[in-house]
């Protein structure tokens, strides 16, 4: 609960002008903003302290990010983590610890895929951290030619639809000191907000599907690309999963049942192989990449065709017993490894 230096939080003032602050002061003397006010077409420079180590680190704000592609094809290696839930550190380090970036937290992961499986947000103290980390990452993997692929899951959404309930009690005081609501946090108006709406739920990476929940089997009876899924769920972001009525196609892509954010019927049904493989040949893929659903390791499912990477990441601000480490998926050279924290790898 340290917010002495917490931020930046950047607000759109207008189409020209973007509003950032940083919060400062401490509960016995009171908070007050360190605000600023600069134009949208110049590089902001910005940095994001994080208290429980004391250290920080610096980018720039830029505005113009744009929708990414949906589908990848080279022979570059990938890393993928899901569900950090808030934990810098934790993030932080894995990356560390398998040369994604070095010790000064910049890239090193060349042309390289990250891919980031959802829910990097919510029950933690960190996920101001975590969001700008990743926004300062995917500049600096881009300027090398990689990639740093943000995959949209369910509390991605849930902050979007203004549900906070999974949110640590510390960002409702942070709104309350810039003299906002939580729903205003990631809402079009602000700029992690427009960030993250900008975001796919679902991408093709040389031959695999990375989605958070996954795809329902009835999905084969749409007739959309993956392109199209994204656009129209990018359209919908702002939009809370209730149903509609005679829109049954559109319901299961925004549903918190059935919906590629949510979906858990992998684990949770008893799919056929058939059920499996048909929404991967139709999207020409080799298997899919998922988090959400909690898993005691990343391991395989169904021969191969699915993978759950959902661990249970140690927590930044408390001990776990038994201790937890983290754990991500490496793709290099057809082959798929456990990665560990420590940058420990395992083939699967």
């Amino acid at each position: 609960m340290t917010f002495d230096g917490d931020g930046p939080y950047a607000f759109y003032k207008n189409d020209t002008t973007l509003h950032v602050n940083y919060i400062k002061g401490n509960k016995e003397d009171g908070f007050y903003l360190d605000q600023k006010d600069y134009a949208t077409n110049e590089a902001i420079p910005a940095s994001c302290f994080f208290p429980l180590d004391s250290t920080r680190f610096q980018f720039a704000i830029k505005t113009d990010f744009q929708p990414p592609k949906t589908t990848y094809s080279d022979s570059n290696k990938i890393l993928a983590i899901s569900d950090i839930e808030s934990g810098y550190k934790t993030f932080r380090d894995i990356l560390i610890h398998n040369k994604v970036i070095d010790q000064n937290l910049n890239w090193t992961f060349g042309k390289g895929h990250l891919v980031l499986v959802g829910d990097f947000m919510d029950r933690g103290f960190s996920t101001t951290q975590v969001l700008w980390f990743i926004y300062k990452l995917e500049q600096e993997a881009k300027k090398q030619g990689g990639h740093v692929h943000f995959i949209i899951g369910n509390h991605e959404l849930k902050n979007m639809h203004g549900d906070y309930e999974a949110a640590s009690l510390k960002y409702t005081y942070v709104a309350s000191i810039l003299g906002k609501t939580q729903a205003n946090l990631y809402d079009t108006n602000s700029l992690l907000g427009k960030w993250l709406s900008s975001k796919n739920v679902i991408e093709s990476i040389n031959g695999h599907l990375f989605a958070h929940g996954g795809l329902h089997p009835d999905i084969i009876n749409m007739d959309l690309s993956l392109e199209e899924i994204n656009m129209f769920l990018r359209a919908n972001y702002y939009t809370a999963p209730y149903p509609k009525v005679n829109k049954p196609e559109t319901d299961m892509l925004l549903s918190s049942k059935k919906g590629i954010c949510w979906y858990r019927g992998y684990f949770k049904d008893d799919l056929t192989r058939e059920e499996i493989e048909r929404p991967l040949q139709k999207y020409d893929a080799k298997a899919i990449i998922v988090g959400h659903t909690l898993q005691s390791r990343v391991k395989s499912f169904y021969e191969g065709k699915v993978f759950g990477i959902d661990v249970a990441h140690p927590k930044d601000y408390h001990k776990n017993w038994p201790s937890k480490k983290s754990e991500g998926l490496l793709i290099e050279d057809e082959n798929y490894y456990r990665v560990f924290d420590d940058g420990e790898k395992k083939a699967i």
